[in-house]
């Protein structure tokens, strides 16, 4: 292959690697361990950086493999780092995940999480970490009773709910916008 050519095939694969290196998805600056996103440059809607973003998370599915990290919880996280890179204040940001059905196990304290699955919970440092960020997490009581799940056995603040409905109605009667995945 000429010079010229084989010049001409590493600026490509260059300006290839380089493409793919500024599509990485990366975290924070909330979370370091969750929530990874990808930067946009310049998008056509914008996050707003002067309005408070209230987003209420309807979360009611897990993986089947319990040893894996359930993605819809994840979402808060994704939520809170996109917007707060994206130059929202962490102030006019305000999060609320209402779980429910079969997701209501991934709020188990790790002791339960064992004895009840035989692994290792893989969310409750995600849960943890959330709640430490301010994120509102509001459990079905009726999902976690038919599951004999008692208060005592999630992650303390958790908070509990009538049901997944009624919370749900709650958050959006106070401005949050649900979103569901």
């Amino acid at each position: 292959m000429a010079y010229e050519q084989k010049h001409i095939v590493l600026t490509g694969l260059l300006s290839l690697f380089c493409l793919t290196l500024s599509m990485a998805q990366e975290t924070g600056p909330v979370f370091t361990d969750y929530g990874k996103v990808f930067t946009i440059d310049n998008p056509d809607i914008p996050a707003s950086t002067d309005i408070q973003l209230k987003a209420v998370f309807d979360v009611y599915d897990s993986p089947a493999s319990r040893e894996q990290l359930n993605p819809q919880l994840e979402t808060a996280a994704r939520f809170l780092n996109m917007h707060v890179r994206s130059g929202v204040k962490p102030e006019n940001l305000a999060v609320a995940l209402v779980v429910h059905g079969k997701a209501t196990e991934d709020l188990l304290r790790p002791g339960d999480y064992l004895k009840k699955h035989g692994v290792a919970s893989p969310n409750a440092d995600l849960v943890r970490q959330l709640l430490n960020a301010g994120v509102q997490i509001a459990v079905c009581g009726q999902s976690a009773s038919s599951r004999d799940i008692g208060r005592e056995q999630t992650i303390p603040g958790v908070q509990w709910s009538l049901s997944a409905m009624t919370a749900l109605i709650v958050f959006q009667n106070e401005g949050y916008q649900i979103i569901k995945f």
